[in-house]
């Protein structure tokens, strides 16, 4: 239709005659019609033979005596002359023997179709083409991570449990829910990871847990909660860490991973939380459990107390069952060695009484404060910290007065740093109280 380098623009316009006509009629009347009527810089004959004008197309169509159709005038001349060209055809008022109308009704920019046309296509090149055959870097990229992640696992026991592959060899481990978890920790390098996979805890690693440090890391929902329940009565875990409310473990990302786990809690303070009572089944299953790694030095300490025990001769045993008259006589003496004890109560409780400024201030806070010889404030954090800083701090610390609850490990924390007081809300499990240290409770 017209020379698709040089056209710029496309004249649309209608024709309505009053008789039957043709083509040739309607080419020959624009021709004629138009002739010395805007100069011989804008005849048609001339830009015509010099390309500015293309080839003028006509569609026709009679019905009824009448004809209707369409012309097309492609042109490559400005804006302004098109538009002078394009005026000119509506002065047309008779084609052949017939009274006609000619209308201009559009004037088509070809390049602004074109661009859009491109636009077009570069849109489905982009969503269609790129994802299929050309993947970004990142995709590539997540894929090898998944491959690696996956032959890095491994699996425990006779029932196949994913689990990380540090995990026999490393003195803590990290008890999560399921497979995903496992690999989402893995693809952040925690590779001391092993799976419960759902609320029946498996054998093998409740029996695991009793000679390692144990975090138990479930989802923000019921089922970790009844995961965690679970854990309390049938295995031997020592602290609790969650992922942030309304969220999954197998989609948290490295930086909430890490805050979740510097977050934990021991496990004697989730206790009250999670509404768990040791039975005394349970007490003596804790206490007659393995030593853990960590604890195996001062399980050493313990033994020669036991041997003073059976050191004891036999005569004097008979003696004290034989003769209960003999007791009864020394009855008053042990009234009498009962005040002393007593004064030494009354000491204790007054010395306690000088931590209560500091009692008052941490009530409800769960924060700790390290205090030095005159009771003046070292270092203040929160509770979830307190062990951390102990081990870190340069300071001389000779009390530590916080609102938690005083475990096995901050009391032989404050015995190696030469700490003399300890307060706290309440003691949980202790299997050894280190004499140079005192321990109050609120």
């Amino acid at each position: 239709m017209q020379n698709t380098d040089t056209t710029k623009y496309i004249i649309h316009s209608k024709i309505n005659a009053d008789g039957v006509i043709e083509r040739p009629d309607i080419v020959g009347a624009i021709f004629g019609q138009t002739e010395g009527l805007l100069g011989s810089d804008l005849d048609l004959r001339d830009l015509q033979k010099t390309g500015r004008i293309g080839r003028i197309e006509v569609i026709v169509n009679t019905k009824s005596g009448k004809a209707r159709g369409n012309i097309l005038i492609p042109s490559s001349l400005d804006k302004i002359e098109t538009s002078i060209l394009a005026a000119s055809l509506e002065t047309i008022d008779r084609v052949g023997p017939c009274s006609a109308n000619i209308e201009v009704t559009n004037v088509e920019d070809v390049r602004a179709t074109k661009r859009q046309q491109i636009v077009d296509r570069a849109k489905f090149i982009l969503t269609d083409m790129f994802d299929v055959n050309l993947p970004e870097s990142q995709e590539i990229a997540d894929e090898v991570r998944q491959s690696v992640r996956i032959e890095e696992m491994q699996y425990y026991g006779k029932k196949k449990i994913p689990c990380g592959p540090n995990m026999l060899e490393s003195d803590a481990i990290v008890v999560v829910e399921g497979r995903a978890d496992v690999l989402n920790l893995l693809r952040y390098g925690i590779k001391n990871t092993v799976c419960v996979g759902g609320t029946n805890v498996p054998p093998e690693v409740a029996e695991l847990t009793k000679t390692r440090t144990v975090t138990a890391f479930t989802d923000a929902d019921r089922g970790g909660e009844l995961i965690i329940k679970e854990l309390l009565q049938v295995a031997d875990i020592d602290y609790i860490a969650r992922a942030p409310d309304g969220k999954c473990v197998e989609d948290l990302v490295q930086r909430e991973i890490v805050r979740a786990l510097r977050q934990k809690v021991p496990v004697e303070q989730a206790m009250e939380k999670y509404a768990i009572r040791q039975s005394d089944s349970q007490k003596a299953k804790r206490v007659s459990r393995l030593p853990k790694r960590s604890e195996r030095r001062g399980a050493e300490v313990k033994r020669p107390v036991a041997e003073k025990v059976e050191t004891v001769p036999a005569k004097l045993r008979e003696r004290t069952v034989s003769e209960p008259s003999q007791q009864r006589r020394r009855a008053p003496a042990k009234k009498v060695e009962s005040k002393p004890k007593a004064a030494v109560s009354a000491k204790e409780a007054m010395e306690g009484n000088r931590f209560k400024s500091h009692v008052d201030a941490l009530a409800g806070t769960l924060g700790a404060r390290l205090l030095g010889s005159d009771d003046d404030v070292v270092v203040e954090t929160a509770v979830r910290d307190l062990v951390h800083t102990l081990k870190e701090s340069s300071e001389i610390v000779k009390s530590v007065v916080f609102d938690g609850v005083i475990t096995q490990r901050i009391l032989d924390i404050a015995a190696d740093k030469g700490i003399e007081n300890l307060v706290g809300v309440k003691v949980g499990n202790i299997s050894k109280s280190p004499a140079a240290v005192k321990v109050f409770t609120v």
